[in-house]
């Protein structure tokens, strides 16, 4: 597994350190389509976007930031999970001033 870095991830601030644990390739036949280790630095944010097909979890490992789910925000913090379903739209930015770290699952919904 590489550390790699993505910058504006969905029209986000800065760059999101991920790294790919798991992806379609280890999955064939499954409905998960990844599962990525996810490092937002403070200040850094991944935008808000849409999943049509999609449901993806957040579960934040450690750090403070706020997670808009369609159109409400609120504060997550360790331990906490969220989910967005399809049609739901989420973002998430970096509000602390250490780094926020999450494990992001992305899995095929059944619509």
């Amino acid at each position: 597994m590489q550390r790699q870095q993505l910058h504006e991830c969905h029209g986000g601030n800065g760059a999101v350190s991920w790294t790919d644990v798991l992806n379609k390739g280890d999955l064939k036949g499954r409905r998960v389509n990844f599962i990525h280790d996810d490092i937002l630095s403070p200040g850094v944010s991944i935008g808000l976007h849409e999943h049509t097909k999609e449901e993806e979890y957040y579960y934040i490992i450690s750090g403070k930031g706020i997670m808009t789910l369609d159109s409400h925000d609120f504060e997550v913090t360790a331990g906490d999970i969220t989910v967005v379903f399809p049609g739901g739209r989420h973002a998430i930015r970096n509000i602390g001033s250490d780094d926020l770290r999450l494990i992001v699952f992305n899995v095929a919904a059944d619509v």
